[in-house]
């Protein structure tokens, strides 16, 4: 009879747990298979809510089917998506919430934590199924369309996106962004907000920084009407929309159960920012959880909360775990780099920009400005490195 397959569980599908779910399955051995578990029925491209809750028509595309995701891996058909929410980790299992083939627990070899942060509407969906959020993306279509006057809040990457797609897209609306730091994008070197300054400025939107809006415990109104949103530094602004893009809150809540080694072993999560601690190698800190790994938003390795560095994080991970399974030592290890992004200012100029290397002695930005975005945001090239081919327009409702 043959041996059961050792389970290795990633738990969150978004952009970083996708990646290690494929990269593990490239690279374990066919004693193991991979469980990708995932509340949503489809994978949610989060770069495209921004402009698709603004410009109509594309919003289907941005939720692919898992269906395709280990497609063309060694031994795809013994890797799995557990379409389920995980309620509680432990040092040798999960519990979910729902059973998957008899049980609501899957034991585990490994695990990677993957969960990232919670994102505020419209940059994070609600719904956990495809027709709900392409409802609530369309909905927030009509919203904009109708109102003159918006004001979003926050000048991070999604409050910029959303500010320059909107005033380009219809022009004659008053657009303002207000940011509570001095600049937009502040981890950023000073030159992203000038830069984006000068684009608000070309654009006409109006930027009012080192203050807060002030939201009211039932959230704004969103019937069309004009209303005062009222900030922090005793002004206020009429508007007849509030968007609200704001902050990052980690997914924090499943290691909450997980007790430190011994009383004077560091806590499981960083007190200071809610993320998990991690080694280099990307096994949490405390040896005792040696075969827990966290990748992407929700580790703290005081790299930037983005795809890119979260995929070296998911390759780290991958080939440490095999290097457990083999007896050997992980000693692949994650190397901070300087922070990058990839940002639109508009339907088509879009910026590449990346901090000074300060160990290689760079004082300096790198910026890389195109004028080659697209509507849709390109987003059919996800679906097919999710495993999809799509051949015909009416498949990406699926």
């Amino acid at each position: 009879m043959a041996a059961a397959l050792r389970n290795i569980i990633v738990v969150g599908g978004s952009f970083v747990g996708r990646t290690t779910a494929q990269e593990l399955a490239r690279v374990v051995p066919p004693t193991h298979r991979v469980l990708l578990t995932e509340p949503h029925s489809h994978f949610h491209h989060l770069f495209t809510f921004p402009r698709f809750a603004i410009v109509p028509g594309q919003e289907h595309k941005a939720f692919v089917p898992y269906s395709g995701i280990f497609s063309g891996t060694p031994n795809a058909e013994s890797h799995s998506v557990v379409q389920a929410r995980v309620t509680d980790i432990q040092p040798q299992y999960v519990e979910l919430d729902r059973e998957w083939q008899g049980s609501k627990q899957i034991p585990f070899d490994f695990i990677v934590v993957a969960t990232g942060t919670r994102l505020s509407k419209p940059a994070g969906m609600e719904h956990d199924d495809k027709p709900s959020s392409v409802e609530y993306l369309q909905q927030h279509q009509a919203n904009v369309k109708r109102s003159k006057s918006i004001v979003i809040v926050g000048g991070g990457a999604v409050g910029v996106q959303m500010a320059t797609d909107l005033k380009e897209y219809y022009p004659e609306k008053d657009i303002t962004v207000v940011q509570s730091r001095p600049r937009v994008m502040p981890s950023f070197h000073p030159g992203l907000h000038e830069l984006v300054k000068r684009r608000f400025d070309e654009l006409g939107i109006k930027l009012i920084t080192g203050a807060r809006v002030v939201v009211p415990p039932g959230g704004f109104p969103t019937t069309g009407e004009t209303f005062t949103a009222e900030l922090t530094n005793g002004e206020s602004v009429t508007t007849e929309f509030v968007i609200l893009a704001t902050g990052q809150t980690p997914n924090n809540q499943l290691v909450g159960n997980l007790e430190p080694s011994t009383p004077d072993s560091p806590s499981v999560l960083n007190p200071e920012n809610g993320y998990i601690r991690i080694r280099p190698t990307m096994q949490f800190l405390d040896e005792k959880y040696s075969n827990l790994f966290a990748v992407g938003d929700i580790a703290d390795t005081g790299a930037q909360k983005a795809a890119r560095p979260g995929s070296a994080q998911a390759a780290v991970a991958a080939k440490n775990i095999v290097s457990m399974i083999e007896g050997k030592e992980p000693t692949e290890t994650f190397v901070k780099g300087p922070g990058a992004i990839h940002i639109t200012l508009g339907m088509k100029y879009n910026v590449v920009f990346r901090n000074p290397n300060v160990a290689e002695g760079q004082t300096e930005p790198w910026i890389n400005e195109k004028q080659d975005g697209r509507e849709d945001m390109n987003v059919e090239a996800m679906w097919g490195r999710l495993g999809i081919s799509v051949e015909n327009p009416r498949q990406y409702h699926l």
